[in-house]
């Protein structure tokens, strides 16, 4: 019984984050003051990429399992966060990029071809 609560809950949680992955994605194209191709294309890849990196529900699952609350769980979601960016192979690649001091379409181009080559 309580495995089947734990799972509900963490699906309820997974949910929640989506949800509000797609509320941040919006109020960023809306603080970044986007409209029309581009506003489409940065929600796109804003959601896309919200879901892909999955570090929300995961911390959020370790945060339960290790019974944190408060400010407690407020400082370790925002670490493991951190942490699951930087894992990331964007993140990766984006170093390399800052690290050739690459710009606009050079830099885009280099990171679309390091993260599928990490792939």
């Amino acid at each position: 019984m309580k495995k089947l609560v734990f799972a509900a809950l963490s699906a309820c949680l997974m949910m929640s984050s989506l949800a509000h992955a797609a509320e941040s994605c919006e109020a960023q194209a809306q603080a970044k003051k986007l409209a029309g191709a581009a506003r489409t294309s940065f929600m796109k890849k804003c959601e896309a990429d919200a879901k892909a990196a999955g570090g929300a529900p995961t911390c959020a699952e370790q945060a339960a399992t290790r019974k944190l609350a408060g400010a407690a769980k407020n400082s370790f979601m925002k670490k493991c966060e951190a942490d699951a960016k930087a894992a990331s192979p964007t993140a990766a690649c984006e170093a390399q990029a800052d690290q050739k001091k690459l710009a606009g379409a050079a830099r885009t181009s280099f990171v679309k071809k390091c993260v599928q080559d990490a792939k």
